[in-house]
């Protein structure tokens, strides 16, 4: 799939969703069509993932932690060869490995895992835009079941559910950086290129700080 189009403006963009809502897909279409630096998140590495879905409450800070070093790994390792010298696109962005770890951790663990996290993110800069994906639960689970992870099927729609509060909770506190909010509802970019144009077209416009909401398929 290749959209023809003028340069997009950002250097360095996040994409974000919830789990199943295709944002690894989209930035691997955005990368290939712009020749864009790819970051991709090695979720499938983390040995503890498996037991997290079946155990969440025994398996949780160990799926965090291995989670936010690999992470901050990554990055790192980006960071070094300067983030900006080149056009970047990630599917996550940092600040998820705390969205998440609120969502799974208890008091104490949390709070020990959020000093440790404090420190690491001071390293980072933060992206010049965050876009998020947002699908409603039964789509993501419809997604989720077709591309047959067997220990993703253990996910259930509270899982979800909390994910996505943590996100629009975020949104409504973090001012410093223009975050796109897109309405997908069913629609599939990967199958239907109309859908794909209308997600491009939308990376090149200008957006004021705070959260932005747009609906695709308008």
């Amino acid at each position: 799939m290749m959209v023809k189009c003028k340069e997009i403006k950002y250097n360095y963009i996040a994409i974000e969703g919830n789990i199943g809502a295709g944002k690894t897909t989209l930035c691997k279409l955005l990368a290939k069509d712009f020749n864009w630096r790819l970051i991709l998140e090695q979720f499938s590495d983390n040995p503890f993932l498996p037991m997290f879905y079946k155990d969440p409450d025994r398996h949780a800070f160990t799926v965090e932690l291995f989670f936010m070093s690999e992470r901050f790994q990554q990055l790192s390792a980006v960071m070094q060869k300067d983030l900006f010298q080149q056009n970047t696109l990630t599917d996550y962005f940092f600040i998820k490995t705390l969205l998440f770890a609120k969502k799974t951790l208890n008091g104490e663990e949390y709070r020990l895992f959020q000093r440790l996290f404090d420190i690491l993110n001071a390293n980072f800069s933060k992206p010049e835009l965050l876009v998020y994906l947002h699908r409603p639960i039964p789509s993501l689970l419809k997604n989720i079941e077709k591309r047959g992870r067997s220990y993703e099927q253990e996910i259930s729609t509270e899982y979800l559910q909390s994910i996505q509060d943590a996100y629009f909770n975020y949104f409504k506190v973090e001012k410093s950086i223009p975050i796109l909010l897109v309405e997908m509802g069913d629609y599939d970019f990967i199958h239907e290129e109309v859908y794909y144009k209308q997600l491009v077209e939308l990376l090149h416009r200008s957006y004021p700080k705070g959260l932005n909401r747009v609906k695709l398929g308008n």
